[in-house]
């Protein structure tokens, strides 16, 4: 059955490996780069690099999709209607142009914000919503009791689901969000992405979810993301730039949903970078009274450049915790997922204080060489 889900991610693979020079070409022409003479406290990298490469993830991804929705039999049915597949590429479609006009144009937060939030509006309006979420103490807590008609498309009535729809919005935006402030070392966030897909695809494969679409979905975006490793894995050729680094979070959320509120689980891959992510955050907005969007170099993976890890060291090093908590969730139970989710919050504040440590003791001893830089895809202003 696994030789059946091989060639559709050869395909995303290998489309991925072809569109991603011409984006790259693309992008030169118009000078949409990440040039480092701009901003210079803020860059890691040596040289001027392409952005758009999202766009070559988003197009491998969307070709894919679409043929085995219109050629084949194999999306359409169970949990994923021809209106959930719809959503879903016009979301991404809606990232893509937004991604566009901040690679090219520098946008600010506010401008940065909208497209993400359509995209959202849009996958919740083509369906895709949380309708329920699993009690760890036992039970479901339903969230679809409160539903107001808003219009009918032929006989079809389309609602908003007050609970369903809120927490679906707010899901959707903080994964966003997650990885758009992961993107910041060469290779991190595809990397990442890609394991998340391959978990999910694993998850909707048991006997507990069974839903071979689903799977499907994921394994033709691992491939997308994977391909886009071959050229983003440091040194990087290309950037994913705003798209990408959102589409990715996105995408892993909608999955999450679609497999049938795997909330938990989702949590359990991306654990990391959202507590990172959540601290960062909290630290700016209350300690440090900036923007959230304020760009720093106190993420965990540029804490791991500042004790002497190397990109890839630090890449591997996420990409090893990701996968390992990824794992561990296709074997655990609800209940059980929020003890994993617990220990998972003792390794991050572990992690952290280790770091901090390390780092006062080799500066101590000045054995430090510090890198400058923050977060690629964050704001600049």
């Amino acid at each position: 059955m696994i030789f059946d889900y091989l060639i559709p991610f050869l395909l995303s693979f290998a489309g991925v490996i072809l569109i991603t020079p011409l984006i790259k070409s693309f992008a030169l022409k118009r000078n949409i780069v990440d040039d480092p003479r701009i901003y210079p406290e803020r860059k890691i990298q040596a040289k001027p690099t392409p952005l758009l490469g999202g766009i070559a993830v988003f197009t491998a991804f969307s070709l894919v999709l679409l043929y085995y929705t219109l050629f084949t039999h194999r999306i359409l049915g169970g949990y994923m209607l021809s209106k959930h597949v719809s959503g879903i590429i016009l979301a991404g479609l809606l990232l893509m142009v937004g991604g566009y006009l901040d690679d090219k144009y520098d946008l600010k937060p506010l401008q940065q914000i909208i497209w993400p939030l359509l995209a959202s509006l849009v996958i919740i309006a083509a369906g895709i919503g949380i309708p329920y979420i699993t009690n760890p103490f036992g039970g479901t807590l339903y969230l679809d009791t409160i539903k107001i008609e808003l219009f009918k498309l032929g006989e079809i009535p389309y609602y908003f689901t007050l609970w369903a729809d809120l927490l679906a919005l707010i899901w959707l935006m903080g994964m966003v969000y997650t990885t758009k402030f992961l993107d910041g070392l060469d290779g991190l966030v595809p990397g990442v992405g890609a394991i998340g897909a391959f978990v999910t695809f694993v998850l909707s494969l048991t006997k507990t979810v069974a839903q071979p679409e689903t799977a499907l979905v994921s394994i033709i975006l691992g491939g997308a993301l994977l391909g886009f490793i071959v050229f983003s894995f440091h040194p990087a050729r290309i950037f994913l730039g705003e798209g990408g680094s959102t589409f990715i979070g996105f995408m892993l959320g909608v999955l999450a949903i679609i497999s049938g509120a795997k909330i938990a689980t989702a949590l359990l891959i991306m654990g990391i970078p959202i507590l990172d992510t959540l601290w960062v955050v909290l630290r700016r907005v209350f300690k440090e009274r900036k923007s959230p969007f304020w760009g720093d170099k106190k993420h965990l993976h540029f804490r791991l450049l500042d004790i002497g890890l190397s990109q890839r060291q630090a890449v591997l090093f996420l990409y090893l915790i990701t996968a390992a908590f990824g794992a561990t969730s296709l074997f655990l139970k609800t209940e059980e997922k929020l003890t994993a989710l617990i220990v998972l919050l003792g390794v991050m504040l572990v992690l952290a204080v280790s770091l901090v440590l390390i780092y006062r003791y080799k500066k101590s001893k000045g054995n430090l060489t510090p890198i400058y830089g923050v977060d690629k895809s964050e704001t600049k202003h």
